[in-house]
């Protein structure tokens, strides 16, 4: 157990330190832990609703702030181009984030092109029950990304680093509000990027 919480913190720690200097990005991932941890409540009680929240807010915040606003040249606190950090990224580096996102993205046009999606479902009636009919959709490829990666993890790593992911990606939203609660202040006060990352 001991291995598996440092490998945890290590595996936290290097997320942190190579893919969140930008205080925009930082931000952005505080509204995505919040509205994560919305999303998780309705899992309880409404699991689409919860994956419309998950991917429309929480994971289109989280990815803008990787894609738009995190610096890609060469990291001088870490020591890093961008290149080495995207090789050794245990997570979805972001030519990953760029095919599960390209996913995401087809789900609704394809439904809206074929509502039947070539006979696997019923049609839906009404624009309510066609959201309803994505986000059951984007449920799905969320479990599936998540099981996905653990398991290209399992055999690319092994078994205990493909868990340690699965755990900090779950948890992750409830670790990024304690990191960066404060960072929409240092953006107020004009820090652009953080300092210590």
């Amino acid at each position: 157990m001991k291995d598996f919480l440092r490998e945890l913190q290590t595996q936290r720690w290097d997320d942190h330190r190579y893919y969140h200097h930008s205080r925009i990005n930082q931000s952005l991932h505080l509204v995505s832990a919040v509205s994560f941890v919305i999303a998780y409540a309705f899992l309880f009680v409404d699991p689409v609703v919860a994956a419309l929240i998950g991917w429309l807010v929480s994971m289109t915040s989280r990815q803008a702030g990787h894609f738009f606003f995190e610096p890609k040249g060469y990291d001088h606190v870490n020591q890093a181009t961008h290149e080495h950090k995207e090789d050794i990224k245990v997570g979805y580096n972001l030519q990953r984030k760029v095919v599960l996102m390209a996913l995401w993205a087809v789900v609704p046009a394809l439904l809206w092109i074929d509502p039947t999606l070539f006979g696997a479902v019923e049609p839906a009636e009404g624009f309510e029950a066609y959201a309803r009919q994505v986000g059951a959709f984007w449920l799905a490829l969320g479990v599936g990304g998540l099981l996905f990666r653990t398991l290209h993890l399992f055999v690319l790593k092994d078994i205990r680093t493909g868990l340690v992911w699965m755990t900090k990606i779950l948890t992750d939203p409830f670790h990024d509000i304690k990191l960066y609660h404060r960072a929409p202040l240092y953006l107020m006060r004009g820090q652009l990027i953080d300092p210590r990352a």
